[in-house]
């Protein structure tokens, strides 16, 4: 059935035996999705002004990139387990590494809540929440020095479910619904080169 504004309505009972994959998100669902896409660039874009500018909450201000502290020593450095031990401990510091991971933070943070660039986004923050999980590296259950990890799950942990949202909401437009998603795929630019949706 049309509604007058033009939209399809598909009764729910229709929803429940749908055989396939569709265009069955509804305007709700594309609302959440919306929340979680803004909730989730808060979360990355609060961890690169926090680490820039030192707000006190997990970075001290003399700690503060812009005052010369590394926004990685304080995570790689203390790496205590799993085989990227004595690599975490190499990186943690390194300008580049700090300028990478500075950028990355900052750009996922400001693309999601823009709604812009979602694939790009979503590609880059998996990336890093994945190399995080691998420098906690949960399957771990003890550290080098033979003590307890502090893992609560071997697999499963945040920095993989961060990822998987970040998925989910490229595949989903997330970026249509309360953000300027529909705008940046119009672009000539975004229109040949999809991979910029």
């Amino acid at each position: 059935m049309i509604t007058d504004s033009g939209q399809v309505k598909v009764p729910a009972h229709t929803l429940e035996r749908a055989e396939a994959p569709g265009h069955m998100l509804t305007t709700t669902a594309a609302r959440v999705l919306a929340v979680l896409r803004i909730s989730t660039g808060f979360v990355f874009l609060w961890a690169f002004l926090d680490k820039t500018f030192g707000l006190g909450f997990s970075t001290p201000g003399e700690r503060a990139w812009i005052n010369g502290g590394s926004p990685t020593n304080g995570f790689l450095s203390h790496v205590e387990v799993g085989p990227l031990r004595s690599i975490a401990h190499d990186l943690a510091g390194l300008w580049w590494v700090d300028t990478l991971f500075m950028a990355g933070m900052g750009a996922v943070g400001v693309a999601l809540i823009a709604g812009v660039g979602l694939r790009v986004a979503a590609g880059t923050g998996a990336l890093i929440m994945v190399m995080m999980w691998a420098a906690e590296f949960p399957l771990d259950r003890f550290t080098a020095a033979g003590e307890a990890s502090g893992s609560t799950n071997p697999i499963m942990d945040y920095h993989l479910i961060y990822a998987i949202a970040l998925i989910v909401l490229a595949l989903t437009y997330a970026g249509h619904t309360w953000g300027l998603g529909r705008l940046w795929a119009r672009l000539p630019l975004v229109q040949k080169n999809r991979w910029m949706i």
